[in-house]
């Protein structure tokens, strides 16, 4: 006669396939199609990756509003959007997850773009990149997801962008790419605290950058040789350690930034113009997304160098989402012209891309959503 544990294992054989089966895991991401104003709801049940849902967003049917941005608050219980065209300005929408409806929205700047919630705070923070105009300092709108106002609107630099928070959530991290610099916000006060240039890796002198564009001081990257501007796109704290990476999109380098001593402390050179990164919950890997390369960059950070690249599926590599328990990374493909956009999928562990799915043209944000055992 079989002992209990030993007749669950049959059944759970029997009715799935093997004790691997049983043990087999459900990865969700949403991404946004910028130039077919629609999300896509992405599952990867650990072989084959499929849009399982795709959500219209925007208000109006003739345009394309361009959704951007996306962010999954810390409980999963919604997911947010940022639409960079509006009249004047663009808005941030919020959706209940699983049922993707639309529960608000507001009015925040021109062009916003990517976006962070803080599980310390609450608040919302998005970059209003402002592509519209001169090219003069934008600005951090802080937004409160519970009733959907903007509460604070800081300004930064030229063309921000790159939203993140201390894995505290007590600092908020943002980079401007015109201006070339790294800004750290109070995430209570929304004051700057801080400014390094991602050039020199000097802090930034107080006031330089609040300047009008067209002025003699309209920011630190007018000190930098047009050829080896930083123009920074993106930044990602480390999970445990005080350090923080820039994309360097413009001089095709990452930079660590020390926390501790505000001074950059080593630059990764890369390929291709990196985009968007993100380290690994453990730590261990940063991956960036190579832009102009169409291709993912696997970095090991103890050691201090690329150690793969990954072709992706098609061209303009865009944004990157790890999973929590650092086995896969999702990655946003843009594509060209009126090709879909794509999303891949690479095992981490065997540094390869085990599967791609076809989405909007011009994939861009991406957030992770959640984990589920079928």
């Amino acid at each position: 006669m079989l002992r209990r544990g030993a007749l669950l294992l049959v059944m759970l054989a029997g009715w799935t396939g093997g004790p691997d089966a049983a043990r087999a895991q459900h990865y969700y991401v949403y991404v946004a199609a910028e130039s077919e104003d629609e999300v896509a709801l992405v599952r990867f049940d650990g072989t084959t990756a499929e849009v399982v849902k795709t959500i219209a967003v925007g208000t109006w049917p003739t345009e394309i509003e361009g959704p951007h941005g996306l962010a999954v608050d810390p409980s999963g219980d919604y997911w947010y959007l940022s639409i960079a065209h509006g009249l004047p300005f663009g808005k941030v929408v919020k959706y209940e997850t699983g049922t993707d409806e639309k529960v608000g929205e507001v009015e925040v700047g021109l062009f916003p773009a990517s976006m962070a919630v803080s599980p310390t705070t609450g608040l919302l923070y998005v970059v209003n990149f402002n592509l519209h105009g001169k090219m003069e300092p934008s600005s951090v709108s802080v937004v409160d997801p519970a009733t959907m106002t903007e509460v604070a609107r800081t300004t930064t630099g030229v063309m921000p962008h790159g939203s993140r928070l201390s894995p505290d959530g007590l600092k908020h991290y943002s980079v401007a790419m015109m201006s070339g610099v790294l800004y750290e916000l109070d995430a209570l006060t929304f004051e700057v605290t801080r400014e390094l240039d991602m050039g020199t890796g000097k802090p930034v002198i107080e006031g330089m950058m609040m300047a009008p564009a067209d002025s003699a001081h309209a920011g630190m990257a007018m000190k930098h040789d047009a050829a080896q501007a930083p123009k920074p796109t993106w930044v990602d704290p480390h999970p445990t350690k005080p350090f923080v990476y820039v994309a360097n999109n413009g001089s095709d380098e990452v930079v660590e930034v020390n926390l501790e001593q505000w001074a950059i402390t080593r630059r990764f050179k890369t390929a291709g113009a990196p985009y968007n990164l993100e380290v690994s919950p453990d730590g261990r890997y940063l991956l960036a997304s190579l832009k102009k390369g169409g291709a993912t960059g696997v970095f090991d950070l103890e050691r201090g160098e690329e150690v793969v690249r990954i072709t992706n599926s098609r061209k303009v590599t865009h944004g990157i989402a790890i999973t929590p328990d650092n086995r896969y990374a999702f990655i946003s493909v843009e594509g060209i012209g009126g090709e879909p956009g794509s999303v891949d999928v690479i095992d981490i562990g065997t540094m390869e891309r085990v599967a791609t799915v076809d989405v909007g043209k011009q994939a861009s944000g991406i957030a992770f959503w959640k984990i589920e055992r079928p």
